[in-house]
């Protein structure tokens, strides 16, 4: 008698209901770790009633989703998240299918590393000029809330460097709290993805709101440049020219989908991954010693960083590489099973929810020593190599990986040197905030920051 050639299928490791959706109320992060620690090798099925989406933390698995059979996980299918994505990114970035492959073809030469590089100094200056801002509350003993500071920042850079000066500051901080409505109506959408659209949700009427007003900033500034076209060189001028496959001119509202896609990827991560340094920081005394150091070593009294000094800030690199693993901002990604399919030997059925998160794997205790631990020695030049390539993908991974990768990489250090090499900090409120579940991953309580200038530039 001929041998059975069946393939032996792995059962996933299942999370019962009754035990696990108090913890998961509870704490949901740290829920998710602990089901995946628990599961060495396997998929999680999280058993939430009407459904049971898959939990696929293995770097391999992640790998067979994000990578090696991507084509058969969609973040669109039948998902109202997505659904609820597409209301602020439109058919762009945010989408998928040949829409997001012509708008990722459009934006993806803006950020290349060629490109990024040529602005460094603009960038730098930009970044500079916003932080001596910070010099009249320091002076005057005002605290200042860290989040609002980043934000303004990072608009005064974006906007000088990227948009030619055509939107104001005031107009790119509006619109970064318009995204942080955003991102905190979604969280509903993003823990229950199986709800109709037709369903009113916590948060519709706010993400809807919050939209509008994006737009009475983006549509104004996309019909003034198409009218007159200055022939600049910025995203704004480069997008209200640019043509589709077919030689026309991109109508309107893909222009502003563009370009909401570009404020996103070039403010939101970093926006919400500084946020977190200063708690940490302050928890952390020998790391911020070695930080200020070097930092004080590299970057003079009131110095507009140069391209050669960011090369020299390789701690704050490490410290930055480590916060992007701590507290990525894209905590959790879901996708959709196109068509059956085989991870890890566990059998996915079409249309099932499978869910990646960075944060979940960044925290393997199988993949990382001490996880919780705040360690930025992990990404010193000379440390041992991850075991796994998507052990560690803060930025995403495969065709979707984020295009501001490289930008985060310029901007967050130049942002962080500049800051603390003019102003050391207090924190009002001691101790490291508990993460808010949202679109991104942000601290739940307000960071308010005393700054007390550090070093001033020697007069001329």
């Amino acid at each position: 008698m001929a041998e059975s050639t069946t393939p032996a299928y792995r059962e996933p490791s299942v999370a019962n209901l009754r035990h696990t959706l108090p913890k998961l109320l509870k704490d949901p992060l740290g829920t998710l770790v602990g089901l995946a620690d628990a599961a060495p090798g396997q998929i999680v099925q999280l058993n939430l009633g009407t459904i049971r989406p898959y939990l696929v933390a293995e770097p391999a698995h992640v790998q067979h989703v994000l990578r090696d059979n991507a084509a058969n996980y969609t973040r669109a299918g039948d998902s109202m998240l997505w659904k609820s994505v597409k209301k602020i990114g439109g058919d762009g970035i945010l989408a998928e299918g040949p829409d997001w492959e012509a708008s990722r073809r459009r934006l993806q030469p803006h950020f290349t590393p060629k490109r990024i590089d040529a602005v460094v100094d603009g960038l730098s200056r930009a970044i500079s000029d916003a932080v001596d801002e910070l010099n009249v509350p320091a002076r005057n003993g005002e605290p200042v809330d860290a989040a609002s500071e980043i934000s303004k920042i990072i608009c005064q850079a974006v906007i000088r460097v990227f948009f030619g000066d055509k939107m104001s500051v005031a107009d790119g901080v509006r619109i970064i709290a318009e995204q942080d409505t955003v991102a905190t109506a979604l969280r509903f959408r993003l823990l229950i993805p199986f709800v109709p659209d037709a369903v009113p949700m916590p948060g519709d009427r706010a993400l809807r709101r919050a939209v509008r007003n994006i737009d009475t900033v983006m549509l104004p500034l996309v019909r003034a440049e198409r009218a007159h076209d200055d022939g600049g060189d910025d995203f704004v001028a480069a997008l209200a020219r640019a043509r589709d496959a077919h030689g026309r001119k991109l109508d309107e509202q893909r222009v502003r989908d563009d370009l909401v896609s570009i404020f996103v990827t070039a403010t939101e991560t970093t926006y919400t991954v500084l946020t977190w340094i200063f708690p940490l920081l302050e928890q952390l005394p020998d790391v911020a010693a070695r930080l200020y150091a070097e930092i004080d070593r590299v970057v003079g009294p009131g110095d507009v960083i140069s391209h050669e000094q960011l090369g020299e800030l390789r701690y704050t690199r490490m410290v930055l590489d480590e916060l992007v693993r701590a507290y990525p901002s894209g905590w959790l990604v879901p996708r959709t099973a196109i068509a059956d399919d085989v991870i890890g030997g566990t059998r996915v059925k079409a249309g099932g929810t499978i869910v990646l998160s960075p944060y979940v794997t960044q925290r393997l205790a199988r993949f990382w020593d001490r996880p919780a631990v705040f360690d930025p020695e992990r990404f010193a030049p000379d440390a041992p190599r991850r075991a796994h390539r998507y052990a560690y993908y803060p930025f995403g991974g495969g065709g979707h990986q984020c295009i501001g990768q490289y930008f985060f990489q310029v901007e967050a250090p130049l942002i962080v040197a500049t800051l603390l090499s003019r102003f050391r900090y207090q924190l009002m409120t001691p101790g490291v905030p508990s993460p808010r579940l949202a679109a991104t991953l942000r601290p739940g309580e307000r960071v308010s920051l005393l700054l007390t200038p550090h070093r001033q530039p020697a007069l001329a």
